[in-house]
């Protein structure tokens, strides 16, 4: 009822009645007059100022109109020559505050998280490329409907509450403003709706224009619906004036064909389109949208009136009309016309701006109509269904970047303005202690302090002058430097800016929140230097208001600390030089008054406190000589006054005289309070926690630099301090320790240096300091200062630890920084160096300076030395750039500015032989100035590209061979460019120029799209990708690091995509997104949390067109950061919906008869007598199937290399030494392979060979176990009785295996074999007498067998792929299969004993546009759903064999189809699972071919981890189970909207397994970059660590001597070579490095836990320090060889005849051991023994070596127990003492893994051939366990013994060890 007044539209200006001016308001120039065109009376508002000539409504800022309708229509028309804006202020649902704008005044679309800013076209003649004009002469009234609801949904992603306000500025006309929840046609009339009979809704007679009679309302008028529904989020509106021909745009199009005078078109792209902000259109294909024209008379159309819900797929003869855009010639445009756009993107994490050129192309509504020639008419019965045959280049995704992290502190402070400027230095704690908040320049920095992870507020332009938090940490305010200043009001906890609004003060200087957060306060000086003093009502921000100003007083006072009290927010207190005062609010206005200070009136004070304690009235204040004063607030007098005075020390000399109020004092420039202590911050450096009563220093810290501020936390338990020198830190009063948490620079970062290994960062800056951090911890390593030359350049040698750095006074040093210290130092410059560079292979550096000298040196060895100094070769008058001198990758060539500025030079980096000159002023002939070059870059090799950043703002791409000039990027900054940068894969272009960062598709090659992100304060000098290509790294005023959210793409060696003689690129997919490298980023940072779905579509590689020349009809791809052995899991590339995979065939042998289209399959075979045909036909050859197949793909077993053992002698049962207690995993690459019986609580599912029933209550499992191979399938009879399994055929049989087994007491009841190799599928009839099977491709047969006698009734070969079988639950006689092109539907016919089979087969209709269908299940009597692997959904009717209706459901292919009544679950290998309503299914049914879609609606959607294979749900539908690919089974809550995992495996092969000293967590790692962290006793996982495109292939955890057990840590290796520490305890990673090359096999830690040994595949052993990250020494004694063990144990110091207490040994596959002596803390390391035995003659698996394996007896230390060393299938045990082998047991395999209980003598042995043997090494006896699908590659027992953990593949077992 609330919203009936405003049905069906409200008119604005009649309602709020304008006239009357009462309601609203108007400023400036605001007239009524009489418009001839309309012959009413307008009002007209102009002036040269759109802001100070406007109407308002409502009359103030504090008021709402509280208008609900969905469309605002505004009735105007621009005045000319000047702009005009409109301000439209929009509550959201979540009551925040959005400004929407639109103006002819903006030049691109700008979008912040509360603003959007929209350009509005008005120009004449042909488009050019800016966006904004002035209107022209002829603008003509417009109807600008705006649909609030989809404006607010696309760009924001919010919810549309309500109209708040509106603003109308100069230059316009405004007939009226209206507002209604209807879509009104404004050119059709009433009458002519009803004559015509249209389905539009009519203007109402009040809103209309009037039409003369004979004319047409385009030629008078101009329509703009925005967004549209062909559009949506396209970012710019305008007028054209030009001459077009017809075309039509949507299905209303009229006939008419009038001359066009106007378009109004919308360009642009959408900042972000999530997939559910319009759950019911179709997914976009490309991040940005095509230009859309909007056509006036000639066009005579308009956009939809109303968004439909779905886009339709009818099975009628009706069309839609397409779009056809035109030109000023009557001729459509060509996709090579572009216009420009730009966007603005501001979130929680950066500050975005991307700018895109879009093609003009032709796009057809909801984008499923083709095109056809502009010159043929086209009429809703001719155009097609179809997609658009123009494709666009996006650059995805976008934004591209995300902040990350930020080193740097300090912002802009005008504090004691007779001193020098220097930085704002403080720091606020948050109220629970936990975090603090820090400006850094521009960026707003929220850093936990245990975590030390960072979260940002981005927005402000400028540095950042004050900050003020609340008491309850609910808002945030922070003002901007520079006048004038501006102030946001931020909510804390989300990061969203709530306000944003102008102070009246031109800079402010301080804020201060009132403990409620109702009232801040702010201090500064206006623009005359007085003191101001500001009071804002902030109690309505956070509930979208805005900040009311109450009052602002001029004061003669000096401030230099203002301070709300917290105990009564209308007092205040400030200080200064010369006197405090205490203020007070009081009815509406700010009163003060000084305290009498006696003899201390003319101290100046710098800050002051409130006594924490409610009952105390004291005032603490402080000054620069030292005082602190204790004053009563409450009269006004000093209580105390004390004075830091400095210590005389004992050998010092006599101080003068001084007293209490003479002689040098000790300044005081910062102090806070708690209940208890006062903490003091002085600028001798000292932090000092005093009692309240100063009687004695508790606590004393001293700083490197005077400090700034502090602040004591809530709780009182840290003082947070910070210094001027760039340091922020705090005390933790509990345990006396100081935690520094950032460093930074003080003055501008001038240059950067990246090192590869390490992943460190070198900076140097105007500081004078050269500083190393790490890129990971974002962590100051070292520090070097020049007190004397400013450090210039920088540049890291490649392969050792040492640097090098160039300074001002022309002096080149060499700095170790394992000593931390000056190797060498060289001065062959005269002038500043202006360019250091070292080529990649480590053998020269070059160096440069302002007098023109080039010098070469040698820095092979570690003390360089010069080779050659050239003079007068570099340009002396240049740009001052750090890309003035680089090397080529491939370490040969040189490039540089010179010898002028006009050329670019290429030398040969060995001999310094000039190669090349290229003269930059001669490129452009047609200029009439001199261009100079700025900077160089090279580029990926080949091609051989040297790119040049030119004074014109170019940056021009030369041949580095002929120097001819190959590509041309203008405008890349609107000022030159100093510093560029290319990634190592020639993707992406880094330029920055000012303040901003540009990032650019280089591959692009006809049009380049850019994204520009800003954030810093002050110019960027430097721009680098880091050594790993996955962020990048911006300074300038800080240091800014970013994540590159792209997905990595792996291209041929040695070619750049998009380059001349690569191959044709790899298209990104619609939806493509970067995998995540971990939670917070992609740089190997860990997650805080284990990963939940995300309502985003999932990750995903992209689709390759092709294979390499010359391949063999499979393919695969390794990491993109180095070399992979295998590719599992999300490395591997997949076949996406729609792209050719090449893929060898044999000829195939196909029936004629069969392969016409439309004729039945013949069905006339017996059945055999053993459910195997008596004759095979040819098969196909298949290509390798990827990592993840297609849910219709054929099921293969995990990529096993090898078969289970023929003869496995198991125990009797009563006598096994294991029991199978726990199962992890769930074979995702299965189909259908999970059940659950909500009823009865039922749940079964597969991993591996072993179907695992499990209690979802207690988590109890029983294993029933049987199958040879892995099981491909599983189906539960109607009556829950029976659960039939099925599997592949093993080396024992070329038959698969059905297993028949009874519910209740888990026996297999029978056994069936079938003549397929493998099943697809199973299903029960609805009476449970039948059981269909259905095999797979390439033999594939649809068997039927009767439950009874379980013997085959039936069995029909199939001569094409089906993917899907089902029973139809309303008749057991009848089925269907779905396949390749049609639909199967079978019915059984029973004569006695003999059965037969009725088949009828029809194609899919062409307008469904699938190739095959993959999915089926039935619904209401009598639908058939199928799904496609196009993602379509097609509705049969079974009785009348016709498809009646479909829709897109997905835009992958639906592998899973679920109904139940009136609800439809569909599960997609995109990893979407939808929940779609079709109750109105049976209506449509009736409709026959006339069924619409847009009746079909989808209720809900989850993204999963992978492409869903599996599901069963409740009747109800309202909770169900489903399975990924990813081996991972979900629980579905539709009604709560969630997913919870319930059982999570391992997406590839598990590498290694260790344990907790306390046996109760497990960690496991595993080749698809996880390390995962269980709970022993329930095997629930707790924590996840991702690294994503790198294999973790071992681990360890740390033992219980490194410290406290909540301080246990687990270091893995990775693929790449490095090495990672993460924390078990914080869930972060706290330690990353690189000690080898190549990738780790191996890892331990030492037996006191402070040292890790890593070893490599290429045989080396590094020995690393795990608290400084250091690697000590590298050992190569097995190089040749990779390491396949590590293990190391304590030994009592002079043991074996060494010294040392650890012992530790190292196995290669080269059948090699050592044994070493360390004492790690003393450097020592001794080999004790070495081990060496001949390789085995026979390989047991070929391409599988038998691993060496070795470890220390656990209960025999003198004991090395060894197996796979030798040439017999053995185990031996070699003593150490004696140093001879003293036992061997012999074994039947060649082992592949071994343990050794350390709580009995039990040795457990994994075999290839899947079978685990146990033996007892005190009696001998031996037992074979079988449960594995795969080889035994890991077993470990726990470390009491009690447990047995084995793996095979991605399927770990839990083995209970009984007896010990």
């Amino acid at each position: 009822m609330a919203r009936a007044w405003q049905h069906p539209f409200l008119s604005v200006f009649r309602h709020f009645k304008v006239d009357e001016w009462k309601r609203s308001a108007k400023e400036g120039d605001v007239a009524t007059v009489m418009d001839k065109t309309l012959k009413c009376t307008v009002y007209r508002v102009r002036g040269s100022v759109s802001a100070s000539n406007y109407i308002q409504l409502p009359r103030t800022g504090t008021q709402s109109l509280g208008l609900t309708g969905r469309y605002l229509y505004v009735l105007f028309r621009p005045l000319p020559p000047r702009h005009f804006v409109i301000h439209l202020d929009v509550f959201t649902e979540d009551s925040q505050v959005i400004r929407v704008s639109f103006s002819s005044l903006f030049k691109e679309f700008k979008s912040t998280a509360t603003w959007l800013q929209f350009p509005f076209i008005c120009e004449a003649g042909t488009p050019r490329k800016d966006a904004a004009g002035v209107p022209p002469t002829g603008a003509r009234w417009t109807c600008l409907q705006l649909d609030l609801h989809d404006l607010l949904l696309v760009y924001l992603n919010r919810r549309y509450g309500h109209l708040k306000s509106i603003r109308l500025c100069a230059s316009l006309l405004v007939r009226n403003l209206y507002t209604s929840d209807l879509c009104f046609d404004p050119a059709v009339t009433a009458p002519e709706a009803r004559r015509a009979k249209l389905p539009v809704t009519p203007m109402p007679r009040e809103m209309a224009f009037p039409v003369p009679k004979g004319q047409s309302w385009h030629d008078r008028y101009v329509h703009i619906r925005f967004p549209s529904d062909s559009s949506k989020g396209v970012s710019t509106l305008g007028q054209k004036n030009g001459s077009l021909p017809e075309a039509g745009l949507s299905a209303l199009c009229s006939t008419g064909s009038a001359a066009l005078s106007s378009t109004a078109a919308f360009l642009g792209h959408v900042p972000r389109l999530l997939p559910h902000s319009a759950p019911f259109n179709k997914p976009t294909q490309d991040s940005m949208s095509p230009e859309v024209q909007m056509h006036d008379p000639a066009a005579s159309c308009r956009v939809p009136s109303a968004p439909r819900p779905l886009p339709e797929i009818s099975m009628s003869c009706e069309r839609l009309e397409v779009s056809s855009v035109g030109g000023p010639s009557g001729r459509g445009q060509e996709p090579s016309a572009w216009a420009e756009a730009t966007d603005k993107c501001v979130n929680s994490t950066n500050v975005h701006v991307s700018a895109h050129e879009l093609a003009v192309v032709p796009v057809a509504p909801e984008d499923v109509a083709p095109h056809e020639p502009p010159c043929r008419e086209q009429s809703g019965q001719q155009a097609a269904l179809g997609k658009n045959r123009f494709q666009q280049r996006s650059f995805l995704p976008d934004p591209i970047l995300r902040l990350k992290g930020v080193i740097g502190f300090g912002g802009h402070s005008t504090r004691w303005v007779r001193r020098p400027m220097r930085l704002l230095a403080c720091a606020l704690w948050t109220k629970d202690g936990a975090a603090v908040v820090y400006p850094c320049h521009a960026v707003i920095v929220m850093l936990h302090v245990d975590t030390r992870q960072q979260r940002f507020f981005l927005g402000h332009t400028d540095k950042v002058s004050a900050l003020a938090l609340d008491g309850s940490n609910s808002l945030l305010a922070s003002a901007q430097a520079r006048a004038p200043s501006m102030l946001r009001l931020w909510d804390f906890q989300t990061g969203a800016c709530l306000s944003l609004f102008r102070s009246p003060v031109h800079v402010v200087c301080s804020l201060s929140f009132s403990d409620s957060g109702a009232l801040l306060c702010g201090t500064g000086k206006d623009r005359h230097g007085r003191t101001v003093v500001v009071a804002w009502d902030t109690a309505q921000v956070g509930r979208g208001g805005e900040a009311v100003l109450l009052t602002k007083v001029h004061t003669d006072a000096d401030i230099q600390a203002f301070k709300v009290a917290f105990f009564d927010e209308t007092r205040m207190a400030s200080c200064g030089r010369g006197g405090v005062r205490l203020w007070r609010l009081r009815r509406g206005g700010l009163r003060s008054c000084a305290v009498d200070l006696g003899e201390h009136h003319a101290l100046e004070f710098t800050d002051l406190a409130f006594g924490q304690d409610l009952d105390s009235c004291t005032l603490y204040v402080c000054g620069r000589s030292g005082h602190i004063l204790e004053i009563d607030h409450q009269h006004m007098a000093v209580r105390r006054a004390r004075r830091l005075l400095p210590t005389q020390t004992p050998s010092g000399p006599l101080p003068k005289r001084q007293t209490f109020s003479s002689g040098p004092g000790i300044a005081i420039s910062s102090l806070s309070v708690s209940q208890v202590t006062c903490a003091v911050g002085s600028e001798d450096g000292y932090l000092r926690l005093w009692p309240l009563d100063f009687s004695s220093v508790l606590l004393e810290a001293e700083h490197e630099g005077p400090i700034s501020s502090v602040c004591v936390s809530p709780d009182g338990l840290r003082v947070l301090s910070t210094t001027s020198s760039g340091h922020l830190g705090f005390l933790d009063v509990p345990s006396r320790e100081y935690s520094v948490l950032m460093r930074s620079h003080t003055a501008l970062v001038l240059a950067l240096a990246t090192k590869c290994r390490q992943e460190h960062l070198a900076t140097v800056s105007q500081d004078h300091t050269v500083r190393v951090w790490d890129l990971v911890t974002l962590q100051q390593l070292y520090d070097f200062t020049s007190p004397k030359e400013a450090p210039r350049a920088v540049a890291f040698h490649p392969t050792q630890p040492t640097f090098f750095c160039g300074f001002s006074g022309g002096a080149v040093c060499s700095f170790s920084l394992e000593a931390t210290e000056v190797l060498v130092e060289h001065r062959c410059h005269r002038g500043a160096v202006t360019g250091l560079a070292t080529s990649p292979d480590g053998s020269f550096l070059f160096s440069s300076c302002s007098r023109g000298s080039l010098a070469q040196y040698d820095c092979a060895a570690t003390q360089c030395r010069v080779l050659r100094v050239a003079a007068n070769v570099v340009c002396q008058d240049a740009h001052m750039s750090p890309n003035a001198l680089v090397v080529s990758g491939d370490s040969r060539l040189l490039a540089f500015v010179g010898p002028s500025k006009y050329t670019v030079t290429i030398m040969d980096t060995a001999s310094l032989d000039e190669l090349l000159r290229v003269d930059i002023s001669a490129l452009d002939g047609t200029s009439s100035r001199l261009d100079s070059a700025v900077a160089v870059c090279f580029g990926p090799a080949p091609p051989g590209h040297l790119l040049v950043s030119t004074s014109s703002n170019t940056v021009v791409v030369l041949d580095t061979t002929s120097g001819r000039m190959v590509r041309e990027l203008s405008g890349v900054h609107p000022t030159a460019c100093p510093s560029l940068a290319l990634s190592r894969d020639g993707r992406f272009l880094l330029t920055a120029a000012d303040r901003a960062i540009k990032v650019w598709d280089y591959l692009m090659q006809a049009n380049l799209g850019c994204q520009v992100y800003i954030g810093h304060s002050e110019p960027v000098q430097a721009v680098a990708f880091s050594p790993n290509q996955q962020q990048l790294l911006s300074v300038g005023d800080a240091i800014f690091l970013w994540d590159i959210l792209a997905p990595n793409e792996r291209l041929p060696p040695g070619s750049v995509r998009g380059s001349p003689g690569a191959p044709p690129a790899c298209e990104a997919g619609p939806g493509m997104r970067q995998l995540e490298d971990t939670v917070s980023g992609a740089d190997g940072l860990p997650r805080w949390q284990v990963p939940v779905p995300s309502q985003a579509s999932p990750p995903r590689l992209g689709p390759c067109a092709g294979l390499p020349e010359g391949g063999d009809g499979a393919f695969s791809v390794s990491d993109d950061e180095g070399p992979s052995e295998e590719s599992h899991g999300p490395k591997g590339l997949r076949q996406a919906s729609g792209s050719a995979l090449l893929v060898k065939e044999a000829d195939r042998v196909v029936d004629a008869a069969c392969g016409a289209a439309g004729d039945s399959w013949g069905l006339s075979m017996p059945p055999h007598p053993c459910g195997q045909p008596s004759a095979q036909s040819p098969r196909r050859a298949r290509a390798q199937p990827a990592a993840h197949p297609d849910s219709c793909e054929p099921f293969m077993s995990q990529g096993k290399a090898s078969s289970l053992a023929k003869s496995v002698s198991s125990p009797p049962a009563s006598s096994e030494r294991l029991h199978l207690k726990a199962v992890v995993g769930y074979s995702g690459n299965g189909r259908a392979n999970v059940v659950w019986r909500p009823d009865t609580g039922f749940f079964a599912y597969t991993c591996g060979r072993l179907v695992v029933v499990e209690d979802l209550h207690s988590g109890a499992q029983q294993h029933w176990l049987g199958h040879p191979e892995e099981i491909s399938t599983l189906a539960l009879s109607h009556d829950a009785q029976v659960l039939a399994s099925a599997s592949g055929h093993s080396s024992t049989a070329s038959c698969g295996q059905i297993r028949l087994w009874e519910v209740p007491g888990g026996s297999c009841r029978q056994l069936i074999s079938h003549r397929d190799p493998t099943v697809r599928a199973l299903a029960f009839s609805p009476d449970d007498r039948l059981l269909i099977t259905l095999g797979y491709d390439g033999d594939c047969t649809l068997a039927l067998w009767s439950m009874s006698t379980y013997e085959l009734l039936s069995s029909t070969r199939l001569p094409e792929p089906v993917h899907g079988v089902a029973f139809n639950p309303w008749h057991a006689g009848e089925l269907a299969c779905v396949g390749q092109g049609a639909i199967t539907l079978w019915l059984l016919q029973q004569r006695g004993a003999d059965v037969s089979l009725q088949v009828h087969r029809e194609r899919i209709p062409e307008e469904v546009r699938a190739g095959k269908l993959t999915s089926l299940c039935y619904g209401a009597m009598p639908l058939l759903y199928c799904g496609s692997d196009t993602g379509q959904v097609c509705v049969w009717d079974t009785r009348a064999c016709r498809c009646f209706l479909a829709w897109e459901a997905d835009n992958s292919e639906i592998g899973v189809l679920l109904c139940s009544g009136v609800r439809l679950v569909s599960g997609s290998d995109s990893g979407r699972l939808r929940l779609w309503a079709v109750e109105a299914m049976l209506e449509l049914r009736r409709k026959g071919s006339g069924a619409r879609s847009s009746s079909v609606f989808m209720e809900r959607e989850l993204t999963l981890d992978g492409a869903i294979v599996s599901a069963v749900f409740h009747d109800s539908m309202d909770m169900g189970v489903a399975g990924s690919v990813a081996g991972t089974l979900w629980y579905i809550n539709w009604a709560e909207g969630t997913s919870t995992h319930l059982i999570s495996g391992h997406r590839s092969k598990v590498n290694e397994v260790a344990f907790s000293p306390s046996e109760s967590h497990c960690a496991t790692c595993s080749d698809d970059g996880s390390v995962r962290v269980w709970s022993l006793a329930s095997m629930e996982l707790v924590i996840q660590f991702q690294v994503l495109n790198q294999s973790c292939l071992c681990l360890a955890w740390s033992p219980p001597s490194c410290g406290r057990p909540e301080q246990q840590q687990v270091a893995a290796g990775y693929s790449d070579g490095t090495l990672r520490v993460f924390s078990i305890s914080r869930t972060a990673m706290e330690l990353k490095m690189r000690p080898h090359l190549a990738a780790l096999t191996a890892i331990a830690f030492s037996a006191d836990g402070q040292t890790i040994l890593s070893g490599d595949k290429d045989g080396l052993v590094a020995v690393s320090r795990l608290c400084t990250g250091m690697t000590l020494r590298v050992l190569s004694d097995q190089r040749g060889a990779p390491i396949s063990t590590i293990q190391s144990t304590s030994k009592e110091d002079g043991d074996f005849g060494v010294e040392g207490t650890d012992l530790w040994l190292a196995a290669s596959g080269d059948q090699r051991v050592s044994i070493w002596a360390s004492d790690w803390p003393q450097g020592h390391c001794e080999l004790m023994d070495w081990l060496s035995f001949p390789a085995p003659a026979l390989m047991e698996a070929p391409g599988c070596p038998v691993p060496s394996l070795a470890a220390f007896c656990p209960w025999d230390g003198a004991l090395l127990v060894c197996a796979g060393l030798g040439v017999h299938r053995e185990v031996i045990f070699y003593s150490l003492r004696h140093k001879q082998v003293v036992e061997k047991i012999p074994l039947p395999f060649f082992a592949v893994s071994l343990s050794l209980s350390p709580g009995a003598r039990l040795m457990a042995i994994g075999f290839a051939e899947c079978v685990l043997r146990l033996v007892d090494c005190t009696s001998g006896a031996v037992q074979d366990f079988a449960g594995h699908n795969d080889s035994v590659r890991l077993c470990r027992f726990t470390p009491a013994g009690r447990l047995l953990f084995t793996a095979a593949h991605r399927e770990i077992l839990v083995w209970e060890v009984t007896g010990c």
